[in-house]
């Protein structure tokens, strides 16, 4: 199996590495004010792992095929190593590092859950804002990391006194970093109630009045057309599509890199004339259409929109799309 630690040098190796990055990161989450960033991301090819800190907790993730017996036993004798050299820096116990093994969900397994067992809900911090975490119950910890730039844009004034639309929201980090500052109304929809409840759950976390805004339990690519026909038109839309849903929830497959055209499309159709799309995906080798390009003024905003601790991938690539004047 690639990447297993086979000796104490390696061991070492990714310890000194974990130091060396905590070290390097230590003025920016204290100053950012954060408790959940990412610390490691592949950085030594042996150790092919992404690991993220969660205040006390760790999330280390792996990017794989479904394995055979033999091979969980070697990635079991690895993940050992791991969580022990984990505790070594950061105090952080085995029991509270949670092991996840990344693939393309199809179906309705992108709403399920992880560990249906699980309630093993926390919070943490960042910067005025408090979001519920949990790393066992579902693939997903429930916050995207690599937004964190633009939920602290929105904060900063650029959802101030504007309509939000916010599609495939998830568990609406991006809509409660709008509220918090001062949307006139954020309108959050996904097609899992369960990640909508979810939302609204960090709506209240963060004392705010999560009535004045809607949450719906519906497919994006139904609703833009709906929301259209009802003549409704937003001063900032958020668009952060999945690279790939084969959802039963959803009539037709999403391929972002086939579908953002007509996608993208819809949402100016909804975009006030001064407004705002602000386009994101984490899709690989993601190729902007040339048909978005002719029809919009677009701006690639990738580089501020990713955060220090993921300066060394390209996570997302992240538009701001706006009507030619």
């Amino acid at each position: 199996m690639k990447g297993k630690l086979v000796n104490l040098n390696d061991y070492e190796s990714l310890v000194n590495r974990l130091k060396k990055n905590q070290k390097k990161l230590k003025n920016f989450i204290n100053s950012e004010h954060i408790e959940a960033y990412r610390i490691y991301q592949k950085d030594l090819p042996q150790i092919p792992y992404l690991i993220d800190i969660y205040k006390d907790h760790a999330l280390i993730s792996e990017q794989g095929k479904r394995l055979n017996d033999e091979e969980v036993h070697l990635r079991d004798e690895h993940t050992e190593q791991i969580q022990n050299a984990i505790t070594q820096v950061f105090g952080i116990p085995s029991e509270k590092q949670f092991f996840k093994t990344r693939e393309r969900q199809k179906g309705i397994q992108q709403y399920q859950a992880y560990n249906s067992a699980s309630d093993n809900f926390f919070t943490i911090k960042e910067g005025p804002l408090t979001f519920l975490v949990n790393l066992e119950r579902y693939l997903d910890s429930g916050l995207f990391l690599d937004h964190r730039p633009l939920r602290k844009k929105l904060i900063n004034g650029l959802a101030k006194d504007k309509r939000v639309l916010n599609l495939f929201c998830y568990t609406g980090s991006l809509s409660v970093a709008s509220a918090f500052g001062g949307a006139k109304q954020v309108i959050s929809i996904d097609m899992s109630g369960t990640y909508l409840d979810w939302a609204v759950e960090n709506f209240k976390e963060n004392q705010l009045d999560y009535k004045k805004h809607r949450f719906l339990q519906e497919d994006c690519l139904k609703s833009v057309e709906k929301l259209h026909e009802e003549n409704e038109l937003f001063d900032l839309i958020l668009l952060d599509p999945p690279s790939f849903s084969n959802s039963k929830r959803m009539d037709e497959d999403l391929d972002i890199q086939e579908d953002h055209a007509i996608l993208v499309r819809n949402c100016m159709r909804l975009l006030a004339p001064q407004g705002e799309l602000y386009f994101s995906t984490n899709k690989k080798r993601f190729e902007l259409h040339p048909v978005i390009l002719e029809n919009y003024k677009v701006k690639e905003i990738s580089q501020w929109t990713i955060p220090m601790d993921f300066h060394q991938s390209n996570i997302h690539r992240a538009f701001l799309i706006t009507h030619n004047q």
